[in-house]
């Protein structure tokens, strides 16, 4: 069963709201182990409409639209419907009476605009209203079907749950298809490009096509991406696609279709461990979250399991890097806080960094040393450098250098050259230096780093 979803609005074509509606559908379809391979928007124009639902039925076996329904003259998704199956529009004197009977639970009287929304095509079937006065409709289209929900979520969330997924679900065991579900999880990664992952997992993703060769039908619910694989065979479509997400680092989503959530939980599990080993072949854990998991998460990860703490100080960053370590609960009983040394003058007199040149290796290393000890924390992380436009101590913008101070060894510190304008490159400096932290401290037994005795006690 494919199922494509039509969006009706002139507002979504002018971003004027995001589409909401769509993401929520293709992810419960999914869930019920639907495939859904086309997502389409168009505007309040019943031609343009009638095209986009005919085109629709051509490649896809149900439609479900969204908006469109409600009582004025732009809502003209039932009209639309009409012409495309070729039938009448007949009042439905019980779907008037409901509308009225919404109204007046709410001390109102109906307008007469509202008895448009009685307007059925005929043949079709009412998904009544528990929320609004829009009803939801079930046109049949010979073995295909089209559905209509109204645009408001709630109203459509509710009426997919209530009626569409049931009569799916149906028409699949109808039709002798299994049912199932179609999972995803998403690998976070920093510090390797999408064309990088592409190459090193590419190997990977030969195996899954090579595995799912012998199923001969579509991937899992057509969620194949750049680069992944795989098509339905006697293990289950397996795909590996890739999402650039700019100064949140590179997303790996790994998608499975399965009989049921355990079966997709345990591969996801096994897919997610393939891709890690994959991943650390050079010894670097470039995977630093799942799913919704951000970077700070995992900082205060490695932190919290040592019982470490960490003071900041932050130049280019201007507060960046503190501002989201302390978006994470319970960030207190790690987080010691931070010195915000914008002005060299901070970087001398608080820090106490040596008079001189602040964009250096030297600087960030005191910093980092001075961080750790004015508030008194086992970690201490500093970032210095050029956000531009303008070059500073010679140096040129996107110059970062990152200071790490752990126990009473001597700070290191890591130069990097990051792109993009002011903003971008304050950004890249943050999660940079944040995954440097994560990493060079997960490395490190939870007794305590060398040199260091008594640390994390």
């Amino acid at each position: 069963m494919r199922v494509e979803i039509v969006a009706v609005g002139t507002e979504l074509l002018l971003g004027q709201i995001a589409d909401t509606n769509s993401a929520w559908l293709g992810e419960h379809l999914a869930a019920a182990g639907v495939s859904s391979h086309f997502h389409q928007a168009v505007g309040d124009n019943q031609s343009r409409i009638v095209l986009a639902l005919r085109t629709a039925l051509a490649r896809s076996d149900a439609v479900i639209t969204c908006g469109g329904l409600g009582p004025t003259h732009d809502d003209i998704t039932r009209e639309a419907i009409a012409e495309v199956l070729n039938v009448p529009l007949r009042r439905d004197e019980a779907v008037v009476e409901a509308i009225r009977a919404m109204f007046s639970s709410r001390g109102r009287e109906m307008p007469d605009a509202n008895l448009r929304q009685a307007d059925v095509p005929e043949g079709a079937a009412i998904i009544p209203q528990t929320m609004g006065t829009a009803p939801g409709l079930i046109c049949p289209v010979g073995a295909k079907v089209l559905y209509a929900v109204p645009g408001v979520p709630y109203e459509m969330s509710d009426m997919f749950t209530r009626a569409i997924l049931p009569d799916l679900e149906a028409r699949m065991r109808a039709n002798g298809e299994r049912t199932g579900t179609i999972a995803s999880r998403v690998l976070r990664t920093w510090g390797m490009s999408e064309s990088g992952l592409a190459d090193v997992l590419a190997g990977r993703i030969a195996e899954l096509d090579e595995e799912a060769g012998a199923g001969g039908t579509d991937g899992a619910g057509g969620t194949d991406g750049a680069g992944a694989g795989g098509r339905e065979g006697e293990r289950g479509a397996t795909t590996i696609a890739f999402l650039a997400s700019g100064i949140e680092g590179i997303k790996v989503r790994v998608t499975v279709r399965a009989p049921d959530d355990r079966t997709a939980a345990a591969r996801l599990d096994v897919e997610e461990a393939t891709i890690r080993s994959i991943l650390a072949v050079d010894g670097r854990d470039i995977v630093f979250g799942v799913d919704d998991e951000a970077i700070e998460d995992a900082v205060a990860r490695v932190l919290h399991d040592r019982r470490w703490t960490l003071g900041l100080a932050e130049s280019l960053t201007g507060g960046l890097v503190g501002s989201r370590l302390a978006n994470v609960p319970g960030a207190n009983s790690w987080f010691r806080g931070g010195v915000i040394s914008y002005a060299s003058e901070v970087k001398f007199d608080v820090l106490g960094v040596h008079p001189g040149p602040v964009v250096c290796e030297t600087a960030a290393a005191q910093m980092a040393e001075g961080a750790r000890r004015i508030l008194r924390a086992d970690v201490g992380l500093s970032l210095t450098g050029v956000a531009g436009p303008a070059s500073q101590d010679g140096k040129p913008p996107g110059t970062v250098f990152i200071g790490l101070a752990l126990g009473e060894a001597p700070a290191e510190v890591t130069e990097l050259t990051v792109p993009g304008d002011r903003q971008r490159i304050r950004q890249y400096a943050t999660i940079s230096a944040l995954d440097l932290l994560r990493r060079r401290v997960g490395a490190l037994p939870v007794g305590g780093p060398p040199g260091a005795p008594g640390l994390g006690g």
